[in-house]
């Protein structure tokens, strides 16, 4: 066995897609496009929510895996691939169904869940069947298996089959914590979680572990579940009492997007730190992306870097979506082309079955033989827990974009912290002299009666 690698060059020569095969016809759900009777294509599954409150992952992945399909099979000068993507809705029973119906299909790799819920449901039924399963970002341990949980206890055996090309959650909340440190982004910290998702409560265990490791104070913790993610004025409330100048938000985008507003109303301004479910803010429907200034993530892609593999998939993705793609999209892309490499290498072949096709596959990526690097991250590579091994990226929010978090990009980022702060304060202090002046007129008033 030998270690492999994708080169820059010929990654960018290998992702070249052709115009010709960009169109939307050919991400539908129904496998049935003209390239779906193609000889000896492998036929790939997608699973993922392109409709519901959480499309903007599931379209996300969606997309970034077709320009993969389309950019591999223009290099080949064939169909080396055929995409068949269901929506789950973000359900993890309508996950099974789009799941049975992708293997009645014939599905023999399948590339999702897009979410963690409905991937720990799937990635069992795939750990029964004997396919294999890289998700693109479902981050949670149960997602893969064989972890310990708090008491050190592995309730969940590892499921062999399934490999993650997305940070664990455990992994995000440490990183987070050491990057903060590293880069003394607050003194105090508070940390508003949502204690009823596991993707949200594994970040932030592990973050609390680890920043305590490393000195940082955390002033404040409150929670919130999927009931009540519309009110966070207490939780912001505390977070302001202890003085707290970092926000950490190991949640989705749709409640953060609400924090930030409520956080704006009460005139509290501190720094706002999240995770990868952070990326999507900026597209919240009716949401003031000014409020996003400044915000930062742990995040492995961004659509503003100037390297030739993201400039390129950035144009051919726009093309295909209409818009810019997203770290989730990165990811999706990421796992077909790892895929795709696996495959040369341990030169499976179409006409093998699904089983046959995950033990090679299976064998490979838990060897840790195997290096990728791609949009999200340069020689990545797995062993047999199924984990990515990858560097975080910090990024943060400037001008309405995500940027590399160097220093221009933090300098402009605490100009703006500064500009957010200097008018929280004097709408503060406009309040209180409208409250003076009210007071004094009442006075006034009693004294003349």
């Amino acid at each position: 066995m030998f270690k492999e690698n994708l080169s820059r060059r010929n990654f960018l020569k290998f992702s070249a897609v052709a115009a010709a095969g960009m169109s939307l016809a050919a991400c539908g759900g129904s496998g049935d496009s003209d390239a779906a009777n193609a000889e000896g294509a492998f036929k790939l599954g997608g699973i993922g929510p392109i409709t519901g409150a959480a499309a903007i992952y599931g379209n996300a992945t969606k997309y970034g895996a077709q320009v993969a399909v389309d950019g591999i099979n223009e290099a080949e000068g064939k169909t080396m691939f055929v995409l068949n993507w269901q929506d789950d809705e973000h359900d993890p029973e309508k996950a099974v169904n789009a799941y049975n119906t992708l293997k009645d299909w014939g599905m023999q790799i399948l590339v999702g869940t897009t979410t963690t819920a409905p991937c720990v449901a799937v990635s069992t039924e795939t750990n029964a069947d004997g396919i294999f399963q890289l998700t693109p970002s479902a981050s949670s341990t149960d997602v893969i298996g064989g972890q310990a949980d708090e008491d050190g206890n592995v309730t969940i055996p590892r499921k062999d089959n399934v490999f993650q090309m997305c940070f664990t959650d455990p992994n995000q909340g440490t990183a987070s914590a050491k990057y903060i440190a590293e880069q003394k982004l607050g003194t105090k910290i508070a940390i508003i979680y949502n204690n009823a998702d596991a993707y949200s409560t594994g970040i932030y265990h592990k973050f609390a572990a680890e920043a305590e490791n490393l000195g940082l104070e955390i002033v404040s913790t409150t929670t919130f579940t999927d009931d009540n993610a519309s009110d966070f004025t207490v939780q912001l409330g505390k977070a302001k009492s202890a003085n707290a100048d970092l926000v950490f938000l190991p949640i989705y985008y749709t409640p953060a997007s609400l924090i930030l507003t409520q956080a704006n109303t009460m005139g509290y301004a501190p720094k706002f730190f999240g995770v990868d479910g952070m990326d999507g803010i900026l597209t919240v429907e009716g949401f003031d992306t000014k409020l996003a200034e400044g915000v930062m993530l742990l995040t492995p892609f961004v659509a503003t870097a100037d390297d030739e593999a993201t400039k390129d998939f950035v144009a051919r993705y726009k093309k295909l979506a209409n818009e810019e793609p997203n770290q989730f999209a990165a990811d999706a892309f990421d796992c077909v082309m790892a895929i795709a490499l696996a495959i040369k290498t341990v030169g499976v072949d179409a006409s093998a079955s699904a089983a046959e096709i995950c033990d090679a596959l299976t064998n490979h990526f838990a060897s840790g033989q195997m290096t990728f690097s791609g949009l999200t991250g340069e020689n990545m590579s797995w062993s047999n827990t199924g984990e990515v091994t990858k560097d975080p990226k910090g990024m943060v929010i400037v001008n309405g974009v995500y940027e590399p978090m160097d220093e221009e990009a933090t300098q402009a980022a605490a100009e703006e912290q500064d500009a957010n702060e200097a008018a929280a304060d004097a709408a503060a202090e406009e309040g209180a002299a409208a409250e003076d002046a009210a007071a004094a007129d009442t006075a006034t008033e009693e004294t003349a009666e």
